[in-house]
């Protein structure tokens, strides 16, 4: 069906930047929704930011002026740029995406989850 796979996590100073980048691949006709979430150890899983297949874009405001959301809807592709991080950021973050898949004449339409990839600021 559909498989979504983030890279670009790892271990950064606190002030510092990184590109969490998650492709979608599969029998996908289009993609309404992507978003990036996170999750810390012993906390609910939260959305930090969303972006509308219009290019809409939302974000949790403790990211506010610091993330940045970007698609390419031909490779199927979100971006979360993330500057100035903090060590609050550290958490695992997962790539999200509302998906029509299947048949471009009678689609499916399901959300899916990518695997996780763990961000850590940490001087």
């Amino acid at each position: 069906q559909v498989q979504l796979v983030e890279s670009g996590g790892g271990l950064v100073q606190p002030g510092g930047s990184l590109r969490l980048s998650c492709l979608a691949s599969g029998s996908i006709v289009s993609i309404k929704a992507m978003g990036w979430y996170r999750q810390a150890p012993d906390k609910q899983r939260e959305l930090v930011a969303s972006i509308t297949s219009g290019t809409n874009t939302n974000y949790t405001d403790s990211v506010k002026g610091r993330f940045t959301i970007s698609r390419d809807d031909v490779e199927n592709t979100v971006w979360l740029q993330m500057n100035n991080l903090k060590p609050e950021d550290t958490s695992v973050y997962y790539c999200n995406a509302d998906v029509l898949y299947g048949s471009p004449y009678y689609p499916r339409r399901s959300i899916y989850w990518g695997q996780g990839t763990q961000v850590t600021v940490s001087s």
